[in-house]
C-alpha cells in the first residue's frame, strides 16, 4: 500500500512539472489551446461537409466533395480581403459548388442529392490540429450530402485554412493563429491556457483510465 501511495505523489509531482498535462494509456498528451470565442466568431467563416451516413463508402464520399469544393474555392477566397467579400463570393457561387458536388457523387456511382447553406450554427467544442474551436453558434457554409446523417469533416473557411497536406488531415496551428490574427487586425489575447488557471487550483483531476492503472478497478 506503501508503495502505491508513494507512486502516486511522484505521478503527481511529474505532472505538475510537465505544466499539467494529461495522462492516458501510458502517454504524455500537452493540452490544446482553446481559442477565445468572443474574439473568433464574428472573424471566421467555418465549411462543413456532412456525409450520408457513417458508412465507409459515404464517409470516402464526403472526402471527395470536399477535395473538388476546396479546390474550386480556395484561390478564390484567397483573393477575399474581409470576411464580407468572402461571404458574397459564397453566396454568388453557391449553386456552383452544388454542381460539384452532384458532380463527384454521380462520378461515384450515387445518386444522393446535395443542399448546402450558409447560416449561423450551433456548434460543439471542436479541435483543430492543437486549437479548440469553443462551443457556441459560428457562421458557416455547410454541404449536406443525402440525409446527412453521417460524420462531418469541417474547417476553417475563412480567412482560408483548409489548405493542408495531402491528407486534409493535418494543419498548422501556427498559421491558424497568424491568419485569424491577420483577418481580426487584433485580438487581445486570443488563446487562454486553461493549464494557467489549473495551477492555481488544489485539486488535480485525473481521467479514470489513470486512476485505474494505479489502484486497479474495484468494481471488479
Amino acid at each position: 500500500m506503501k508503495r502505491i501511495i508513494i507512486s502516486f505523489f511522484i505521478v503527481i509531482l511529474f505532472i505538475n512539472m510537465t505544466g499539467c498535462s494529461s495522462y492516458y494509456g501510458g502517454q504524455v498528451f500537452q493540452e490544446n489551446d482553446e481559442l477565445v470565442y468572443e474574439d473568433i466568431v464574428n472573424k471566421i467563416i467555418r465549411f462543413h461537409v456532412i456525409a450520408n451516413s457513417d458508412s465507409e463508402e459515404d464517409q470516402n464520399l464526403k472526402l471527395k466533395v470536399r477535395d473538388r469544393v476546396i479546390e474550386y474555392v480556395s484561390d478564390q477566397l484567397e483573393e477575399c480581403k474581409d470576411l464580407n467579400e468572402a461571404r458574397d463570393f459564397i453566396i454568388e457561387n453557391k449553386s456552383t459548388v452544388e454542381k460539384i458536388a452532384e458532380d463527384v457523387i454521380k462520378e461515384n456511382g450515387y445518386s444522393y442529392n446535395v443542399t448546402s447553406m450558409l447560416s449561423k450554427e450551433n456548434f460543439p467544442d471542436k479541435v483543430y490540429g492543437d486549437l479548440v474551436f469553443p462551443q457556441g453558434e459560428y457562421e458557416a457554409y455547410r454541404i449536406l450530402i443525402g440525409n446527412a446523417e453521417g460524420q462531418n469533416w469541417w474547417c476553417v473557411m475563412f480567412p482560408p485554412l483548409c489548405f493542408v497536406d495531402e491528407t486534409k488531415d493535418a494543419v498548422d496551428s501556427d498559421d491558424i493563429k497568424e491568419k485569424i490574427t491577420e483577418e481580426s487586425g487584433k485580438i487581445k489575447e486570443n488563446i487562454t491556457r486553461e493549464k494557467d488557471n489549473k495551477k492555481s487550483k488544489s485539486d488535480i483531476k485525473f481521467k479514470s483510465k489513470f486512476i485505474e492503472l494505479l489502484f486497479g478497478n474495484k468494481e471488479k
